[in-house]
């Protein structure tokens, strides 16, 4: 029997005893045991395995949660549905789980294609919070700042956000104060031309136009004469390595600046190769970390004993943090209805409260702290989980540079730094 389904098993027949047995406590608080939190995941479709080592991780959390006190005395049951990467599947399922099943919250999903209309259709209307592993869709934060979630959307991935603050800090420090912008013209493209010059503005400087393209063209010259004539400090270059380089070589051919800002995407050895490193010298660029410190190898230490495979890939790490946090915010909130479990969740990294980590142990101590009224902040899998005012998380950054033919780390930003630059330019 794989061991997801053994961890989903055991977590059943807690559920079951739980409920026979439910403590005084639950009683006195009106909660009926099991508590059930749902779970709709990419059990098959185009995520393949990595589906399903997000849903262990999911598992791997109710375990800890349930070892180290449960909710309100009751142990937790995970209910699990496939939504099988689509969106109308997807949306099926939280239905079930939240007018059969009676959930308290639900995890929902991996891909935004389907955390979206789940939003949407489920969560939102029946007031039921959602927290997502995965999803980085921008417009999850714009529907946030428009009111249309109600407050009931979480997600433990950081957005573009963390992609274009760092790099308007970074040239600010360089005294780079007018800057154009050359980006492809999607989604991504669009919102890190929003973010970075919010970015900018807070630090004193200056987006003087953002011209957008589109992809595989032979050439962008038009693009690129359209931002060279506003004499610019610098440019953003947001692209992939082929047409990066593209739009890079004919910059550079027609006298820009060689002050220039790179997106993630151009963190390439082929991009390099193909601009030539002489030119990029003076170029740096930003990308998502990963966090590290214990409680980080806590998690992965006991993933990794559980279901004998590797704890890396996509989500593995933010989905365990996303059902703790709910384990943690149904302790904290006075009652288990959608409202105070909202209300709760921005309160498992409170400003002063006392540091909790990983693992049963660290749980239990949560459920202790919070018995006697005393505030906490978790620290997860991910490092520091602390939510802005639309559900969205910071992460760890760093900033990178050209070294002759090689890419290298020239510093680190830590979360807790990510999350004070988030607090100067979002207020």
């Amino acid at each position: 029997m794989p061991n997801h389904v053994r961890t989903l098993l055991l977590a059943c027949a807690l559920a079951a005893t739980g409920a026979a047995l439910a403590p005084a406590s639950a009683r006195a608080q009106g909660v009926s045991c099991p508590v059930k939190i749902g779970g709709v995941l990419s059990l098959t479709g185009s995520m393949g395995s990595a589906g399903k080592n997000i849903a262990s991780s999911a598992q791997l959390a109710v375990q800890h949660i349930n070892a180290g006190g449960g909710v309100k005395g009751c142990p937790v049951q995970f209910v699990l549905r496939d939504d099988q990467g689509q969106p109308n599947v997807g949306v099926d399922a939280a239905k079930f789980l939240v007018d059969v099943e009676r959930v308290a919250a639900i995890t929902a999903a991996i891909s935004s294609g389907v955390t979206i209309p789940v939003l949407t259709s489920v969560a939102a209307p029946s007031r039921i919070p959602q927290i997502s592993c995965c999803s980085s869709a921008p417009i999850l934060t714009t529907m946030a700042q428009e009111g249309r979630t109600g407050g009931f959307f979480f997600r433990t991935f950081p957005t573009v956000k963390n992609l274009a603050y760092p790099p308007a800090k970074v040239a600010a420090e360089r005294g780079w104060k007018r800057i154009v912008m050359i980006h492809v013209n999607t989604d991504y493209g669009t919102s890190l031309v929003k973010d970075f010059t919010r970015a900018t503005e807070a630090f004193g400087g200056k987006v003087v136009k953002a011209v957008g393209f589109n992809e595989n063209q032979a050439s962008y010259r038009a693009e690129v004469a359209s931002a060279l004539a506003e004499k610019p400090d610098a440019m953003f270059l947001v692209a992939f390595p082929q047409d990066g380089a593209t739009i890079a070589r004919e910059w550079i051919s027609l006298g820009g600046t060689q002050n220039l800002i790179l997106n993630n995407a151009l963190r390439s050895a082929d991009f390099v190769k193909a601009v030539g490193e002489k030119y990029l010298a003076r170029a740096f660029g930003t990308d998502n970390a990963s966090a590290g410190g214990p409680s980080v190898d806590v998690f992965r230490q006991a993933f990794e004993a559980e279901f004998k495979t590797s704890a890396s890939g996509p989500g593995i790490y933010n989905e365990y943090d996303a059902v703790m946090v709910l384990g943690l915010a149904m302790n904290i909130a006075p009652d288990l209805s959608g409202p105070a479990i909202r209300d709760a969740i921005r309160k498992v990294h409170a400003s002063g409260g006392e540091p909790v980590a990983t693992g049963p142990e660290e749980f239990r101590k949560a459920v202790g702290l919070i018995a006697k009224g005393a505030p906490i902040r978790y620290f997860g899998a991910t490092g520091p989980v602390e939510f802005d005012a639309y559900g969205d998380v910071s992460g760890p950054a760093l900033v990178w540079r050209i070294d002759g033919a090689n890419l290298v780390i020239d510093r680190n930003i830590p979360t807790e730094e990510m999350q004070a630059l988030f607090k100067k330019i979002d207020g």
